[in-house]
């Protein structure tokens, strides 16, 4: 006989996240800054333990829960596997001197008062080109934030620049996948989504761009001409710095646009790393494995470290020295014992019904267009802090109201777009999400400093309600080809 499954109250649905709110604010107070290394990860657990009982008292089955649990978690595993690598990468780019090297001869290139907005405009290349926001922080945005640390900038305002360029780029690519992923949910195509993404995006990133301009030419950075002095002449009596370097990074941007997959291209850039160290860095080589009778014994040893643990690059000048360490695949360790207890706590919830529960409550509310893209914003945020998941946050929200949105005349691109203003722009902004924990891992910032700096996606979903609420190019189905049967006019564009 089948077992009587039965439908959460709000009040029900809400008591997990109660919960985890809860755990995270004592968190906060009796660990500080040290929260991501295990209490928030238990309190996501604990959290996960609340909805688990939820779930069995609605009558769900342990088994199918447990199930929906793995689910969630293999979801995540592409991410956490490219986390892994990421942390490799990082380690063989830095024995190989590429990343100190686009730091020598950033310093060289940048001046201090554009180095903001050309921290947005480098890293929006580069994510247009590859599509992956991801891949861009941990290789330029990494060089990025030595260089502004060098040059005097707090690490929180650099990271905000590059996490913001990053993300324009991600969004706005052909080759991203969420930028895939969003059209797919809405029911248009990639091309229709992003030309209409302009409207918005083009505003956001703009205002950013100003942003960050008048904040470079008003910042205080004083002492920074010394420190730039300093940083060169530790890298260059460090690090055989050549031009032929930028090789590796260039062959995996290629290889990236070229559509190969993440995981192998991650790998084939990370192994690229290792060949130039050898070539390029013997005495560094030497440096960091501590053997000196025999080359090959000590390339092996030093790439191997680089890889899967701490190393610490040793120069004249000790301020240098901290921006010439990495961890390596260990590194990412905790992030991942992060993303895993977040995709628990999301796969309870959605096994017991908990998140549908709670945003189908919420659509009632949304009379008008501008209200429905409102709700739509927040659903995708609710999301992101619940289920940890920029994916499932687009999925999820793009099923739900991809009805709605056609119930009241408004084309797919609408809802498309409205996904990706806020469902992949705000993930980096919520410290235990998938997005949130990597970036802040590869940079070593945590979310809640760059947060306030990341002003492309905080000005992104704003954006999207505004020009909803004010009906400006909200593109509406003709009396031909309206599904829903209904007489809307058609906005003039």
């Amino acid at each position: 006989m089948a077992k009587d499954i039965r439908k959460p109250n709000i009040l029900q649905a809400f008591i997990p996240i109660l919960f985890l709110i809860a755990f995270l604010i004592l968190n906060v107070y009796f660990f500080g800054e040290d929260t991501l290394s295990g209490a928030n990860q238990i309190a996501l657990l604990l959290a996960a333990t609340i909805g688990g009982i939820v779930a069995i008292y609605l009558g769900h089955d342990w088994y199918e829960v447990r199930k929906q649990v793995v689910k969630s978690i293999s979801s995540a595993m592409p991410s956490m596997l490219i986390l892994l690598l990421i942390g490799s990468l990082a380690g063989t780019w830095l024995l190989s001197g590429v990343v100190p090297a686009m730091i020598y001869y950033g310093l060289k290139i940048l001046h201090p008062s554009i180095f903001l907005l050309a921290s947005v405009i480098i890293c929006a290349m580069v994510s247009l080109a590859t599509g992956s926001s991801w891949s861009t922080v941990a290789t330029i945005g990494v060089a990025l934030l030595g260089i502004g640390n060098a040059l005097g900038f707090s690490n929180g305002i650099v990271a905000g620049a590059i996490i913001s360029g990053a993300y324009f780029g991600d969004k706005m690519s052909p080759l991203s996948d969420t930028t895939n992923l969003a059209p797919a949910m809405a029911g248009t195509d990639l091309f229709t989504h992003i030309r209409y993404m302009i409207y918005t995006t083009g505003p956001s990133i703009l205002i950013t761009m100003i942003i960050f301009l008048i904040l470079g030419f008003t910042y205080d950075y004083s002492g920074g001409e010394a420190n730039v002095q300093t940083t060169l002449s530790a890298i260059e009596n460090t690090f055989n710095i050549t031009p032929w370097l930028f090789l590796v990074p260039v062959i995996l941007i290629v290889i990236i646009i070229k559509k190969m997959p993440p995981l192998p291209a991650l790998m084939a850039g990370t192994l690229l790393g290792a060949a130039f160290a050898v070539i390029f860095q013997p005495h560094v080589v030497d440096q960091v494995s501590g053997i000196t009778n025999s080359y090959s014994m000590s390339s092996y040893v030093a790439i191997m470290q680089s890889m899967f643990g701490d190393i610490s690059i040793i120069t004249e000048d000790v301020q240098v020295n901290d921006l010439l360490s990495t961890h390596g695949m260990a590194g990412m360790l905790n992030t991942i014992w992060l993303i895993l207890s977040a995709m628990i706590f999301g796969g309870v919830m959605e096994a017991a019904g908990l998140l549908v529960r709670i945003t189908e409550s919420v659509i009632r509310f949304a009379k008008t267009t501008g209200s429905l893209v409102a709700t739509t914003v927040g659903t995708c945020l609710f999301f992101n802090i619940t289920a940890s998941d920029q994916y499932i946050s687009i999925v999820v929200p793009g099923r739900m109201f991809a009805k709605t949105y056609r119930d009241r005349g408004l084309k797919p691109e609408v809802l498309s777009r409205t996904l990706e203003d806020s469902g992949t722009v705000t993930s980096v902004l919520i410290p235990w999400n998938t997005c949130g924990a990597t970036q802040s891992a590869v940079l070593g910032v945590p979310v809640l400093t760059y947060l306030p700096y990341a002003f492309f996606n905080i000005i992104s979903p704003f954006m999207s309600i505004f020009m909803a609420s004010f009906n400006i190019k909200i593109r509406r189905f003709t009396d031909d080809n309206n599904t829903a049967g209904k007489n809307i006019e058609v906005e003039d564009e």
